[in-house]
């Protein structure tokens, strides 16, 4: 959910079932603003609090990208 202005892309945001502004998420349910190729986040400087409350190379981050390279199998 975002719930600050952190300049996030309009394109990238979504209106939940309760008329919260949420990121997009795509069909497979990726993040709209994930670049699938290289796996990193295409609006990184502008990406929501959530985000950049979840420290890249923390122990969370670490077991999803884990999780991540196994997704697609």
């Amino acid at each position: 959910m975002l719930i600050t202005d952190t300049g996030v892309p309009e394109r990238y945001i979504d209106i939940d079932d309760w008329g919260g502004e949420v990121m997009l998420r795509l069909d497979d349910g990726w993040c709209a603003a994930l670049d699938r190729d290289s796996m990193r986040c295409t609006i990184y400087e502008k990406r929501p609090l959530i985000c950049r409350e979840f420290e890249t190379g923390s122990e969370d981050c670490l077991e999803e990208r884990r999780g991540i390279a196994t997704a697609y199998r």
